[in-house]
Parts: structure tokens; C-alpha cells; sequence
């Protein structure tokens, strides 16, 4: 399996120390392009298209340098705000079920946040000017990445390990990744930004790590070329059915459940230890913080709100609109497309729609809550919808 990450120029004569390395690569980065974006630092654009601030960026670079990976490796990757901190969790508690079951008073979730049981390459470990020595972790080592697939460290292509990759809904993405960066734009004394111009900046690919459409076509592509060494998640699904995701990992990953374990109810276990619930009630999650390349980070930052399609709550119709006229656009012809339907079940399981409304609901915004009943039919109403748009968008100007 093979990437279109580039090569960076070297410097002759002499072997670089750490420090020059990163000093090399943090003045490669700067002669970028940059620009304000969905974000609390402005992001550099990498020759590769993709943004990312100049710390994780320079980190990426260094790891794909002399980060040597084994084939026995599992790297989780995402886009930030993905679900990331969930599936760190299951994929940990899943491989070291046997050292640290679950329910045993010294599991490393008591005293450690899953992203310091499952590291950042650009946020962790290259960072500092430090490339660790990973040679005495034990297998499977288990690392982490936001990096588009194209820029993965080069080893990890060429060794054939393991890659878990989540997606998430777009709007859903977005809705969290905004609200995580105006926490830090407030710490840095900095104005929020507006949902509507962090849409802008979502649809205009100027995102951490995005454009998001072009990360998740990354990792499907590869996934569709290389299943046995590319998994492909959704978050949706993995909140309908998490303990069939948890099989589906652990299979993956070559540590397959027993029947044993099955009939003690393992699965299960691991799915409620690492449920939204029970990890924001842990004590190292309220008062704990993990230390990442930008500062030291608040574990309960990491937790938001952990549902799907809590978009309908944040975003008008047209900026929703918007969204998914890009993701159409983006995704047509890829397969990608073909899982849309099926989320309209969690949305009416979670009670996203039904016994929720917002301000603009409260308003009497005809639009908005057409939004709301299009999301609540059935799959094979959905003609009927599009039949039907025309006199709907008229109701809704005939009423205003």
C-alpha cells in the first residue's frame, strides 16, 4: 500500500541532531501558506492540500522521517472531534483485556485518559524536538494520528499494519469541532467564532486536518483497496450497534473473542466501560488533563455530548444545506453515499428530533422544523420528499 506523501530535502554533510530536524521542518512549514480558519491558531496549508497548525504539522513530518512502524502496529486515525477518544478507548480495552480486565480496581482508565494509553504521533510523540524510542514497547504497540492517509508516516504504508479508521457525519463533525475551538479562541482571550463562520470555514476545507471530504476519501479508497489492512467506521453505526463493532475491531486487530468471553459477557463489558456515560463520570476525566504539543489539555474537554445528529440543534437549514450539497458533490460515485439513509433510525432512537426544540422551532421557523420532519421519514418516503420539496419551500413562504 502506497500514499503520495512527499519527500522533504535533506541536508548533506552531517547527520542531523533532533533539534535540527525540527528546526528544518518548522521553517519549511512557515514558508507555507496560512490563514485564520475553524481553529483557536491559524493553519498552514501543507503541499499536500490538507491544513494543520504549525506544531502538528512539523510533528507529522518528523514522524514520517523516523517513525519505523512493525506489522504488528494498529494506528487509530480520525479527523479531530470524530469520535477519536471513544474508539482509543474500545481499541485499547479490547487488546489488553487480558492484562487489564475490565472491572479490576487498577485499570489504567482509573488514573489515564485514553489518549494517554493511545498517543498522538503529531501531539505526543514528536514533539519537543524528542523522537522517542519505541523500540521497547511491548506488541501491539497502538498509536494515533488526525493526519490525512497520504501523509501517515511512510513506514506505517510500507509495513503493512493495521489502520482503524472513524468517520462522522459532517454537520456532527463540525458542530463539535467548533464548539472544542471557541473553548481554546476564549482561553486565548480570542472571539468566538460564529457557527455560521465556522461553517464557512468547514466548507471551504479550511479545518483541522481537512478538508474533511478529502481526509474521509483518503482512508475509504485505501480501505476499499486494502481491507485486511484498512477499517472503516462509522460513528453512526457504531452508536446503533457498538458491540457488534467491538467483534468487528477485535477481529481485526487478530484478538478475537472466545466463546468464553462471549458467554461472560466481555463484549458487553468493554462497551459499558467506555460508553459516554461511564467515562465522563470517571474522576481522571473531571479533574485530570493530558498533555498535548499545544499545552495541556482538560480530559473533560475530549467529551462533549457523544450523540448523532445534534447538528439539527446548532445549524440553519441553508448552512445545513450547504453541507450537504458539498458532501454530495464530494462523495458521489465513491459508495460512500449508499450509509446515508440509515442514520435516520438513530436520529429518531436518541430523540434528537421528537421532544427537543430549539429556539427557532420555539420561533415558529417553518423551515427549520421541515428540516426536522424530512429527517423522520421513512426510507421509502424519501421521494415523496423530493417530489414534494417545491410545495413544501411555498408553505413555508406562504405561512411566513
Amino acid at each position: 500500500m502506497s500514499s503520495s506523501a512527499g519527500t522533504y530535502p535533506q541536508q548533506e554533510g552531517h547527520a542531523e541532531t533532533n533539534e535540527e530536524l525540527y528546526q528544518r521542518f518548522t521553517k519549511l512549514v512557515s514558508s507555507w501558506p496560512c490563514s485564520q480558519a475553524l481553529s483557536n491558531y491559524q493553519l498552514y496549508c501543507h503541499h499536500g492540500g490538507w491544513h494543520g497548525s504549525l506544531a502538528p504539522m512539523v510533528g507529522t513530518m518528523v514522524a514520517d522521517a523516523c517513525f519505523a512502524a512493525r506489522p504488528s502496529d494498529v494506528v487509530v486515525a480520525t479527523l479531530p472531534k470524530s469520535g477519536t477518544t471513544w474508539i482509543k478507548a474500545l481499541l485499547y480495552s479490547t487488546v489488553h483485556r487480558a492484562e487489564h480486565p475490565v472491572g479490576s480496581s487498577d485499570h489504567p482508565f482509573n488514573s489515564l485518559g485514553p489518549h494517554e494509553c493511545i498517543k498522538f504521533f503529531e501531539y505526543q510523540l514528536y514533539t519537543g524536538n524528542r523522537v522517542p524510542d519505541l523500540d521497547e514497547l511491548p506488541d501491539p504497540r497502538l498509536f494515533a494520528t488526525h493526519v490525512p492517509f497520504a501523509s501517515l508516516p511512510r513506514s506505517v504504508l510500507a509495513s503493512g499494519c493495521k489502520i482503524v479508521y472513524v468517520c462522522r457525519d459532517p454537520k456532527d463533525h463540525l458542530i463539535s469541532q467548533w464548539s472544542f475551538a471557541n473553548k481554546f479562541r476564549v482561553r486565548d482571550g480570542l472571539e468566538p467564532l460564529s457557527v455560521e463562520a465556522a461553517a464557512g470555514f468547514f466548507c471551504d476545507g479550511v479545518s483541522p486536518f481537512g478538508p474533511y471530504w478529502d481526509h474521509v476519501l483518503g482512508y475509504w479508497r485505501a480501505h476499499l483497496a486494502h481491507p485486511e489492512q484498512v477499517l472503516f467506521f462509522r460513528y453512526e453505526e457504531m452508536s446503533r450497534d457498538p458491540a457488534a463493532h467491538v467483534r468487528r475491531l477485535a477481529e481485526f486487530v487478530g484478538c478475537q473473542f472466545s466463546v468464553e468471553e462471549e458467554e461472560d459477557g466481555v463484549v458487553d463489558a468493554i462497551v459499558k466501560l467506555c460508553s459516554f456515560e461511564n467515562m465522563t463520570g470517571l474522576e481522571v476525566t473531571k479533574r485530570g488533563k493530558t498533555e498535548l504539543v499545544v499545552g495541556a489539555v482538560e480530559n473533560s474537554s475530549f467529551f462533549r455530548r457523544g450523540v448523532v445528529a445534534d447538528w439539527v440543534n446548532h445549524l440553519s437549514p441553508e448552512t445545513a444545506g450547504r453541507i450537504d450539497a458539498v458532501t454530495e458533490a464530494r462523495f458521489r460515485g465513491s459508495g460512500l453515499l449508499t450509509a446515508k439513509s440509515k442514520n435516520k433510525g438513530e436520529i429518531r432512537e436518541r430523540g434528537i428530533i421528537a421532544g427537543r426544540w430549539s429556539k427557532e422551532e420555539q420561533s415558529g421557523d417553518l423551515a427549520f422544523i421541515l428540516l426536522k420532519l424530512k429527517l423522520q421519514l421513512d426510507d421509502d418516503k424519501l421521494d415523496l420528499w423530493q417530489d414534494h420539496l417545491c410545495i413544501l419551500k411555498c408553505l413555508v413562504m406562504t405561512c411566513k
